[in-house]
Protein backbone atom coordinates (compact mmCIF):
# COMPACT_ATOMS: atom_id res chain seq x y z
CA UNK A 1 0.00 0.00 0.00
CA UNK A 2 0.87 3.65 -0.48
CA UNK A 3 1.42 5.04 3.30
CA UNK A 4 1.97 8.53 4.08
CA UNK A 5 3.74 8.66 7.52
CA UNK A 6 3.54 12.46 9.61
CA UNK A 7 6.61 12.57 11.69
CA UNK A 8 8.15 8.53 12.43
CA UNK A 9 11.58 9.35 11.82
CA UNK A 10 12.25 9.82 15.77
CA UNK A 11 11.38 7.46 19.26
CA UNK A 12 9.07 4.57 18.38
CA UNK A 13 8.36 6.51 15.14
CA UNK A 14 11.57 4.15 13.56
CA UNK A 15 10.27 0.61 15.00
CA UNK A 16 7.15 1.44 13.30
CA UNK A 17 8.52 2.65 9.84
CA UNK A 18 10.74 -0.44 9.72
CA UNK A 19 7.97 -2.41 9.94
CA UNK A 20 6.13 -1.11 7.38
CA UNK A 21 9.17 -1.26 5.01
CA UNK A 22 9.29 -5.26 6.28
CA UNK A 23 5.50 -5.23 5.62
CA UNK A 24 6.15 -4.19 1.96
CA UNK A 25 4.13 -1.14 1.71
CA UNK A 26 5.68 2.03 0.13
CA UNK A 27 6.13 4.56 2.47
CA UNK A 28 6.29 8.40 1.76
CA UNK A 29 8.08 10.47 5.02
CA UNK A 30 6.48 14.11 5.59
CA UNK A 31 8.38 15.76 8.24
CA UNK A 32 9.97 18.93 9.13
CA UNK A 33 13.19 17.35 7.22
CA UNK A 34 15.40 18.73 10.43
CA UNK A 35 16.79 15.61 11.68
CA UNK A 36 18.14 12.65 9.40
CA UNK A 37 16.57 9.33 9.57
CA UNK A 38 17.92 6.06 9.17
CA UNK A 39 15.94 4.30 6.20
CA UNK A 40 17.89 5.54 3.35
CA UNK A 41 16.28 4.90 0.52
CA UNK A 42 13.64 2.84 1.01
CA UNK A 43 11.28 5.49 1.41
CA UNK A 44 10.51 8.62 -0.13
CA UNK A 45 10.64 11.99 1.41
CA UNK A 46 8.28 15.27 1.81
CA UNK A 47 8.83 18.33 3.20
CA UNK A 48 6.02 19.50 5.60
CA UNK A 49 4.82 22.26 8.11
CA UNK A 50 1.94 20.15 9.93
CA UNK A 51 0.27 23.53 11.85
CA UNK A 52 0.05 25.38 8.38
CA UNK A 53 -3.14 24.06 5.71
CA UNK A 54 -1.42 25.64 3.00
CA UNK A 55 1.73 23.13 3.48
CA UNK A 56 -0.27 20.11 3.55
CA UNK A 57 -2.22 21.63 0.52
CA UNK A 58 0.80 21.81 -1.60
CA UNK A 59 3.11 19.13 -0.49
CA UNK A 60 -0.10 16.57 -1.36
CA UNK A 61 -2.08 18.14 -4.14
CA UNK A 62 -3.05 15.33 -6.80
CA UNK A 63 -1.74 12.66 -4.90
CA UNK A 64 -3.70 10.04 -2.88
CA UNK A 65 -3.06 7.27 -0.46
CA UNK A 66 -4.25 4.16 1.51
CA UNK A 67 -3.11 4.77 4.55
CA UNK A 68 -2.31 8.07 7.08
CA UNK A 69 -0.24 7.80 10.20
CA UNK A 70 0.02 10.93 11.60
CA UNK A 71 2.61 10.60 14.57
CA UNK A 72 2.27 14.54 15.22
CA UNK A 73 -1.57 15.45 15.17
CA UNK A 74 -2.06 17.19 18.72
CA UNK A 75 -5.46 19.40 18.50
CA UNK A 76 -8.88 19.68 16.55
CA UNK A 77 -7.23 22.12 13.75
CA UNK A 78 -4.12 19.52 13.24
CA UNK A 79 -7.24 17.16 12.37
CA UNK A 80 -9.07 19.38 10.47
CA UNK A 81 -5.84 20.81 8.22
CA UNK A 82 -5.17 16.86 7.29
CA UNK A 83 -8.72 15.68 6.83
CA UNK A 84 -9.20 18.48 4.51
CA UNK A 85 -5.90 18.83 2.71
CA UNK A 86 -5.11 14.88 2.43
CA UNK A 87 -6.74 12.30 0.20
CA UNK A 88 -6.28 8.90 1.69
CA UNK A 89 -9.05 6.51 2.55
CA UNK A 90 -7.49 5.19 5.99
CA UNK A 91 -6.08 7.71 9.12
CA UNK A 92 -4.32 6.23 12.31
CA UNK A 93 -3.75 8.98 14.12
CA UNK A 94 -1.28 8.60 17.49
CA UNK A 95 -3.79 9.40 20.01
CA UNK A 96 -3.10 9.16 24.06
CA UNK A 97 -4.78 7.71 27.60
CA UNK A 98 -4.27 11.38 28.60
CA UNK A 99 -8.05 11.96 27.28
CA UNK A 100 -9.25 9.93 29.82
CA UNK A 101 -10.98 12.06 32.84
CA UNK A 102 -9.32 10.59 34.85
CA UNK A 103 -7.59 6.92 33.85
CA UNK A 104 -8.91 4.41 36.26
CA UNK A 105 -8.39 0.78 36.68
CA UNK A 106 -9.73 -1.21 33.78
CA UNK A 107 -9.71 2.33 31.72
CA UNK A 108 -11.90 1.32 28.64
CA UNK A 109 -11.99 3.26 25.54
CA UNK A 110 -15.79 3.79 25.99
CA UNK A 111 -14.36 6.16 29.06
CA UNK A 112 -13.81 9.00 27.05
CA UNK A 113 -16.65 9.88 24.78
CA UNK A 114 -15.77 12.51 22.16
CA UNK A 115 -19.00 12.45 20.22
CA UNK A 116 -20.85 14.50 22.97
CA UNK A 117 -18.47 16.68 24.42
CA UNK A 118 -18.21 20.24 23.20
CA UNK A 119 -15.73 20.85 19.75
CA UNK A 120 -13.41 23.67 20.47
CA UNK A 121 -11.27 24.25 17.18
CA UNK A 122 -8.62 25.07 18.90
CA UNK A 123 -4.39 25.58 18.31
CA UNK A 124 -1.46 23.03 19.87
CA UNK A 125 -1.18 25.69 22.23
CA UNK A 126 -4.85 26.75 23.44
CA UNK A 127 -5.13 24.27 25.80
CA UNK A 128 -3.19 21.72 28.35
CA UNK A 129 -2.16 18.42 26.69
CA UNK A 130 -4.64 16.59 27.82
CA UNK A 131 -7.16 18.58 26.62
CA UNK A 132 -6.09 19.58 23.07
CA UNK A 133 -5.98 15.47 22.60
CA UNK A 134 -9.56 15.42 23.38
CA UNK A 135 -10.12 18.30 20.70
CA UNK A 136 -8.32 16.46 18.47
CA UNK A 137 -10.59 13.13 18.80
CA UNK A 138 -13.97 15.25 19.52
CA UNK A 139 -13.18 16.52 15.71
CA UNK A 140 -12.71 12.90 14.19
CA UNK A 141 -15.82 11.73 15.99
CA UNK A 142 -18.37 14.91 15.46
CA UNK A 143 -17.06 16.38 12.26
CA UNK A 144 -15.13 13.52 10.71
CA UNK A 145 -17.18 10.42 11.72
CA UNK A 146 -17.99 9.20 7.89
CA UNK A 147 -13.98 9.53 7.35
CA UNK A 148 -12.22 5.82 7.82
CA UNK A 149 -10.11 6.83 10.54
CA UNK A 150 -8.59 4.79 14.29
CA UNK A 151 -7.31 6.87 17.04
CA UNK A 152 -4.97 4.72 18.68
CA UNK A 153 -4.35 5.89 22.51
CA UNK A 154 -1.25 5.25 24.32
CA UNK A 155 -0.27 5.41 27.98
CA UNK A 156 3.21 6.68 28.92
CA UNK A 157 5.99 5.15 26.51
CA UNK A 158 9.46 4.52 27.19
CA UNK A 159 13.00 2.83 26.26
CA UNK A 160 16.29 2.97 26.42
CA UNK A 161 16.58 5.46 24.00
CA UNK A 162 13.07 7.19 25.59
CA UNK A 163 14.01 10.93 24.98
CA UNK A 164 12.47 12.01 27.79
CA UNK A 165 13.93 10.66 30.45
CA UNK A 166 11.02 10.33 32.98
CA UNK A 167 11.31 6.64 33.93
CA UNK A 168 15.32 7.61 34.01
CA UNK A 169 14.59 10.41 36.81
CA UNK A 170 13.74 7.75 39.38
CA UNK A 171 16.57 5.60 39.20
CA UNK A 172 18.89 8.37 38.56
CA UNK A 173 17.52 10.44 41.70
CA UNK A 174 17.34 7.14 43.77
CA UNK A 175 21.54 5.94 43.09
CA UNK A 176 22.80 9.85 43.45
CA UNK A 177 20.88 10.40 46.79
CA UNK A 178 18.89 13.32 45.47
CA UNK A 179 15.49 14.15 46.77
CA UNK A 180 12.36 13.66 44.36
CA UNK A 181 9.04 14.73 45.20
CA UNK A 182 7.22 12.33 44.40
CA UNK A 183 2.94 11.99 44.34
CA UNK A 184 1.85 8.85 43.62
CA UNK A 185 4.54 6.59 44.88
CA UNK A 186 2.01 3.72 45.15
CA UNK A 187 0.34 4.41 42.59
CA UNK A 188 -0.11 1.44 40.01
CA UNK A 189 0.42 2.84 36.46
CA UNK A 190 0.48 1.34 33.26
CA UNK A 191 3.44 1.67 29.88
CA UNK A 192 4.12 0.28 26.72
CA UNK A 193 7.46 -0.38 25.07
CA UNK A 194 8.75 2.28 22.35
CA UNK A 195 9.42 -0.77 20.20
CA UNK A 196 5.46 -2.35 20.47
CA UNK A 197 3.94 1.21 20.40
CA UNK A 198 5.58 1.81 16.76
CA UNK A 199 4.62 -1.78 15.50
CA UNK A 200 1.18 -2.01 16.99
CA UNK A 201 0.60 1.09 14.51
CA UNK A 202 1.98 -0.89 11.32
CA UNK A 203 -0.45 -3.48 12.61
CA UNK A 204 -3.49 -1.54 12.24
CA UNK A 205 -2.52 -0.48 8.98
CA UNK A 206 -4.29 -3.68 7.59
CA UNK A 207 -7.27 -4.45 10.04
CA UNK A 208 -10.67 -3.66 9.74
CA UNK A 209 -11.61 -1.16 12.42
CA UNK A 210 -12.46 2.38 13.24
CA UNK A 211 -13.09 4.37 16.22
CA UNK A 212 -10.72 4.51 19.53
CA UNK A 213 -8.71 1.66 20.60
CA UNK A 214 -6.29 1.55 23.41
CA UNK A 215 -2.71 0.10 23.52
CA UNK A 216 -0.60 -0.60 26.77
CA UNK A 217 1.77 -3.57 28.21
CA UNK A 218 0.13 -6.25 30.01
CA UNK A 219 0.31 -5.33 33.75
CA UNK A 220 1.12 -2.12 35.94
CA UNK A 221 3.64 -0.94 38.15
CA UNK A 222 4.01 1.28 40.89
CA UNK A 223 6.98 3.83 41.67
CA UNK A 224 7.89 2.25 44.80
CA UNK A 225 8.02 -1.10 43.10
CA UNK A 226 10.65 0.43 40.96
CA UNK A 227 12.57 1.93 43.44
CA UNK A 228 12.77 -0.85 46.03
CA UNK A 229 14.07 -2.98 42.73
CA UNK A 230 16.68 -0.08 42.72
CA UNK A 231 17.41 -0.59 46.41
CA UNK A 232 17.46 -4.57 46.03
CA UNK A 233 19.94 -4.37 43.06
CA UNK A 234 21.82 -1.10 44.00
CA UNK A 235 21.86 -0.65 47.98
CA UNK A 236 20.62 3.31 47.12
CA UNK A 237 17.64 3.56 49.17
CA UNK A 238 15.47 7.00 47.57
CA UNK A 239 14.98 10.26 49.25
CA UNK A 240 11.23 11.23 48.64
CA UNK A 241 10.44 14.64 50.12
CA UNK A 242 7.98 17.67 48.86
CA UNK A 243 11.21 19.89 48.37
CA UNK A 244 12.75 17.61 46.27
CA UNK A 245 12.94 17.64 42.17
CA UNK A 246 9.43 16.89 41.29
CA UNK A 247 8.86 13.56 39.69
CA UNK A 248 7.72 13.49 35.74
CA UNK A 249 4.88 11.23 36.37
CA UNK A 250 3.02 12.90 39.47
CA UNK A 251 -0.74 13.49 39.11
CA UNK A 252 -0.93 9.70 37.90
CA UNK A 253 -3.53 8.25 39.36
CA UNK A 254 -3.82 4.05 39.83
CA UNK A 255 -4.95 2.55 36.59
CA UNK A 256 -4.67 0.11 34.13
CA UNK A 257 -5.25 -0.06 30.50
CA UNK A 258 -7.70 -2.67 29.13
CA UNK A 259 -6.37 -3.81 25.22
CA UNK A 260 -9.35 -6.31 24.84
CA UNK A 261 -10.08 -4.32 21.25
CA UNK A 262 -6.74 -4.48 20.12
CA UNK A 263 -7.11 -8.63 21.02
CA UNK A 264 -9.84 -9.30 19.83
CA UNK A 265 -7.98 -7.96 16.28
CA UNK A 266 -5.52 -10.60 16.96
CA UNK A 267 -2.46 -8.22 18.64
CA UNK A 268 -1.10 -9.42 21.80
CA UNK A 269 0.86 -7.31 23.63
CA UNK A 270 3.65 -7.93 25.81
CA UNK A 271 4.22 -8.21 29.49
CA UNK A 272 5.33 -5.35 31.24
CA UNK A 273 7.47 -7.34 33.72
CA UNK A 274 8.80 -9.07 30.72
CA UNK A 275 11.23 -6.02 29.80
CA UNK A 276 10.07 -3.29 32.52
CA UNK A 277 12.97 -4.88 34.85
CA UNK A 278 15.92 -5.23 32.04
CA UNK A 279 15.35 -1.39 30.96
CA UNK A 280 15.44 -0.50 34.62
CA UNK A 281 18.64 -2.59 34.81
CA UNK A 282 20.14 -0.81 31.93
CA UNK A 283 19.35 2.63 33.11
CA UNK A 284 21.18 1.52 36.53
CA UNK A 285 24.16 0.29 34.40
CA UNK A 286 24.77 3.98 32.81
CA UNK A 287 23.63 5.98 35.78
CA UNK A 288 26.54 4.14 37.43
CA UNK A 289 28.85 4.46 34.79
CA UNK A 290 28.16 8.63 35.68
CA UNK A 291 27.44 8.61 39.37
Amino acid sequence: MEILVVGGTKYFGIPMVQKLIEQGHRITLATRQTAQDCFGEQVERIKIERTNPESLKNAFSGRRFDVVIDKLGYCSNDMKYMMETVCFNKYIYMSSTAVYQPKVVDTREELFDGLHKELVWCNRTDFSYDEIKRQAECALWQEYRDRNWIAVRYPFVTSKDDYTKRLLFYIEHAMKGMPMNIDNVDSQMSLIHAKEAGEFLAYLVDIDFQGAINGCSDNTVSIREILDYVETKTGKKSIINSSGDTAPYNGEPSHSINTDKAKRLGYQFSNLNDWLWDLVDYYIGITTINV
